[in-house]
């Protein structure tokens, strides 16, 4: 199937698919509810998330719950929704409320799970100048983080990377106390935090060196930053909405104490509501219009659609057109731009129902190595690997890899992983790094830096990759639904002089399709940065100038131009990684 026809079944039938759900109120309250909730037996309850209306005073749940006598279990004030377990009577009930925008389903939420990954966007030259992120908090929102492994602290007490743990996995007002505090006991949050804020301690030794070189090998894109682990996913790497915004609706409220302007999102899960009406885009949004930024992966499912090639499998809340959205690169194990490729398994865009164009931009994240998890053992003082490593023991990094380590400790420190929750990371210490530099930004301003300052002239125009397990072969096209605004480029984002007014919105554009001329156009806000001269503007990154080699691909009004995108016969078949993909193709 070719794009254009990708982009009409996206715009037309999959839209219609999701809209053309069956009324079971007679007072047309049912546009408020979730179709799927019409699957429930008569008395059967669910666990909901009620969005209270747009502009509503906090207070909003107490004040539903006097109206209707309906009681809900948990209020999350900061981002306007409350927690439930209800019949279909009480959801229609609920419907009825003045207060209530929209009634969605608790959904499942997952993990996405280094080959020269900050060095080569540029982490390890922000560091020998200076910029680590210091001071700066940021939110780790995913399975916690392990505290047995003292590649995170100095002289072996990780404590002290922490500003603070809390869980939310089986206590959605949050929990500091063993064993449900922000230990990890999966090993997916260890690994994402460790590309965020690792020491790379034992990359280079053990116990004798602890200072912070910019030749670290291991060491995580800002390793100055403050961490708050908070965990939202259990010991098999699986969580809900309601945890995620429990955590969300935390951090916001405790911003101004632990300092937190990022947060990390390298999780998500399908859709099948518009974002104005997903719960997780909503609480994402408050927490960006409270001053903080969000960072979330993009998505594993780029094989996982042939018939579109992989586009239109962004998840939530990805989908949301004010996070940042981050897909993966495969940086082939080179500093050297031009080698490096978006990996077949990243999601792409435009997003399903709503059209906003994703990712926003992509980082390294295919077989990178971090920090292994180990959580506490049967006995006091013992310690075990997670249930991630035990999972993939060949993806395991010996300990002679690393010419100065101890080998005689007899552990293995680090581990590999692939995926955008691997990217995602990376992107969140970029912003970290950038508001150490100058606090003052705003969210908007982060992103649209980041985004104007990423490169994707390095890019061939397309490649094929073979998954070394299954032989199966995948195009790869680099167009602007794969890879955003382009490659994430620390060093130039520090270099950049131009911050665009503090009023101005960094909102992902929407795409269009003309059915008649088969164009897709772009539209932004009025007050959207992306005027001429930043990302999307005619003289900058998908303009009238923008070349693929020797054929223009983007012209002046339309995404999809006449000129066919040709497969890069010239270059190097790339394999692809046969390290796991977290919730994604292995």
């Amino acid at each position: 199937m070719t794009m254009k026809n990708v982009l009409k079944c996206l715009t037309v039938a999959c839209l219609l698919a999701v809209t053309s759900s069956v009324s079971w109120a007679a007072d047309g309250s049912s546009d408020r509810v979730d179709p799927q909730f019409r699957h429930l037996n008569p008395g059967e309850a669910t666990n909901v998330i009620v969005i209270h209306r747009a502009g509503a005073p906090q207070g909003a749940g107490p004040r539903i719950e006097a109206r209707t006598g309906i009681m809900l279990q948990k209020h999350f004030e900061q981002v306007n929704q409350s927690f439930a377990h209800l019949t279909e009577l009480e959801i229609d009930t609920l419907a009825n409320d003045p207060e209530v925008e929209y009634i969605a389903p608790d959904l499942p939420v997952h993990a996405f799970a280094l080959d020269k990954g900050p060095e080569s966007v540029g982490a390890y030259a922000a560091l020998a100048a200076g910029y680590s992120g210091s001071g700066i908090g940021v939110a780790v929102i995913d399975s916690g983080i392990s505290y047995t492994n003292c590649d995170y602290g100095v002289d072996c007490a990780p404590q002290t990377r922490y500003a603070t743990n809390i869980s939310f996995v089986t206590d959605l007002n949050g929990s500091r106390t063993a064993p449900e505090d922000g230990q990890d006991y999966f090993g997916h949050g260890t690994h994402v935090a460790s590309i965020l804020a690792g020491y790379g301690t034992f990359s280079t030794g053990f116990v004798n060196q602890w200072k912070i070189y910019p030749w670290y090998w291991v060491h995580g894109v800002a390793p100055g930053v403050h961490v708050i682990s908070e965990r939202v996913l259990d010991s098999t790497g699986a969580g809900t909405d309601s945890s995620v915004i429990a955590a969300i609706d935390w951090a916001i409220s405790n911003k101004s104490q632990y300092n937190i302007r990022v947060i990390n999102l390298s999780l998500g899960r399908p859709f099948t509501t518009s974002y104005k009406q997903d719960p997780l885009c909503q609480a994402a949004e408050k927490a960006w219009k409270a001053g903080i930024v969000v960072v979330v992966a993009a998505g594993n499912y780029g094989r996982s659609s042939p018939a579109t090639e992989g586009y239109g499998t962004i998840t939530a809340p990805g989908n949301d057109p004010l996070v940042i959205t981050v897909g993966a690169v495969n940086t082939r194990g080179s500093i050297d731009r031009t080698q490096h490729v978006v990996t077949s398994y990243s999601s792409k865009g435009p997003t399903g129902i709503d059209h906003i164009v994703k990712p926003d931009l992509v980082a390294p994240g295919n077989n990178i190595y971090a920090t292994q998890c180990y959580m506490p053992g049967p006995t006091t003082g013992s310690s075990v690997s997670c249930p991630l490593i035990t999972s993939y023991p060949a993806n395991r990094v010996g300990d002679t890899d690393f010419a100065t380590l101890d080998t005689s400790v007899g552990y293995n420190w680090y581990f590999r992983l692939s995926g955008t929750s691997m990217a995602t990371p990376v992107v969140s210490g970029a912003a970290a790094i950038l508001l150490q530099k100058n606090p003052s930004l705003t969210p908007d301003q982060v992103k649209a830096i980041l985004m104007a300052t990423a490169t994707k002239s390095n890019f061939v125009p397309s490649y094929y990759a073979t998954d070394a397990v299954t032989g199966a072969t995948y195009l790869v096209t680099h167009d602007l639904f794969t890879i955003g605004a382009g490659e994430l480029s620390i060093t130039a984002a520090l270099a950049n002089t131009y911050v665009p007014a503090a009023g101005l919105s960094a909102a992902s554009p929407a795409a269009t399709f003309n059915a008649t001329t088969h164009a897709v156009t772009l539209v932004s806000a009025a007050t959207a940065v992306w005027g001429t001269t930043a990302v999307w503007g005619s003289t900058a990154v998908w303009g009238s100038t923008a070349v693929w080699g020797s054929t223009a691909v983007w012209g002046s009004t339309a995404v999809w131009g006449s000129n066919a995108i040709v497969p890069d016969t010239g270059s190097s078949l790339a394999s692809e990684t046969t390290t796991a993909v977290i919730n994604g193709d292995k």
